[in-house]
């Protein structure tokens, strides 16, 4: 599976301001900024992220994947705090 059909299959299905896709293979990180984030638990976060890749992940086209995610406020402020 390319980084590109997971970052279009999650800017479809999700409202999200921006994705970030890398990997190769089946590992693949996910970095997700959306307003949607706002208040959910960790737990929440990446099932929000899972839901729209699960037959991606059953099939094994996804076999590992690493989520990161943040509201706008939070995206900015840790890409200050790292210098971004």
């Amino acid at each position: 599976m390319e980084t590109s059909e997971i970052k279009s299959i999650l800017m479809k299905t999700l409202v999200l301001d921006e994705v970030y896709v890398s990997g190769d293979g089946s590992y693949f990180q996910v970095i997700a900024i959306g307003a949607q984030f706002a208040g959910m638990s960790r737990v929440k976060k990446q099932q929000t992220i899972y839901a729209p890749l699960m037959k991606y992940i059953s099939d094994n086209r996804i076999h590992a994947l690493l989520i990161k995610t943040y509201t706008p406020e939070e995206w900015q402020c840790d890409r200050k705090l790292s210098g971004a």
